[in-house]
């Protein structure tokens, strides 16, 4: 038996239509999974619905579903599970960042970013549950950041979700274990998605010196988050639940 085969598993991708999100999304269909993004840029959506693999694997659908919205959560899993029988595995990517220091921020500001990117995860977890566990399995798939463990001048609320991010899943993991549901994060370097291609341009001292701190000595791309999140969709991570897996590079090590 292949442990890394997804076929027949039924795989839900927040923020799925770019970036790290679609990169695991296109990674999950190849290895065999029928793969549903939510996203909110329709063209965006479109462009990622249009994908084909060498192999022709495409993704399945994609809904429009808020992370920030419970009643959104809820409509949206049920249509999937109604459509689609199950959804064996949810991978929390919905993400916002704004840069400033601390004391910039409105307090509106810090509610968005903790919304979306901490009790966003909470609530498609906590409404996807049930699905999980009356199918007696389920793997969810939380994406941190190297701000859930480092701390950065301009980025206080969405480090703060981040580090949130951590150890809800470690509180997921411990609850859910009885339901044979496995929690754990992924925790992505520095990579080149449409949010960092600037930086190269408007600070190269900075982009720079991120590089020379990198053992790998490149930023990483969608792709490079694949295998792990191939890893913990799959019967190869059955004992595996409650950690946080860099991503990086080695940068977190430096």
């Amino acid at each position: 038996m292949d442990n890394f085969n997804l076929t027949s598993k039924v795989a839900l991708i927040t923020g799925g239509n770019g970036g790290i999100g679609l990169g695991i999304a296109k990674g999950l269909a190849i290895a065999g999974a029928t793969v549903i993004i939510t996203g909110r840029n329709n063209s965006k959506i479109s462009s990622a619905l249009s994908w084909k693999s060498p192999t022709n694997k495409s993704l399945a659908s994609a809904i429009n579903m808020d992370v920030t919205d419970e009643k959104s959560i809820v409509e949206g899993i049920q249509s999937i599970a109604s459509q689609f029988g199950k959804i064996d595995i949810l991978v929390n990517n919905a993400g916002m960042n704004i840069r400033k220091s601390p004391e910039e921020y409105t307090l509106a500001e810090w509610n968005s970013i903790i919304s979306t990117n901490l009790t966003g995860v909470f609530l498609c977890s906590q409404k996807i549950y049930p699905v999980m566990a009356s199918a007696g399995h389920g793997k969810i798939i939380n994406i941190g950041s190297m701000t859930s463990v480092l701390g950065i001048g301009v980025t206080a609320p969405y480090s703060s979700s981040k580090g949130g991010v951590v150890q809800l899943t470690k509180s997921l993991a411990l609850a859910w274990a009885k339901d044979n549901i496995q929690v754990n994060t992924i925790l992505p370097g520095w990579i080149e998605t449409d949010l960092t291609a600037s930086l190269q341009a408007t600070d190269p001292m900075r982009y720079s010196s991120i590089t020379n701190r990198i053992p790998a000595q490149r930023w990483g791309q969608p792709d490079d988050l694949v295998g792990a999140a191939i890893f913990l969709s799959s019967k190869a991570s059955d004992y595996v639940t409650g950690i946080s897996l860099p991503v990086d590079g080695g940068y977190l090590s430096s």
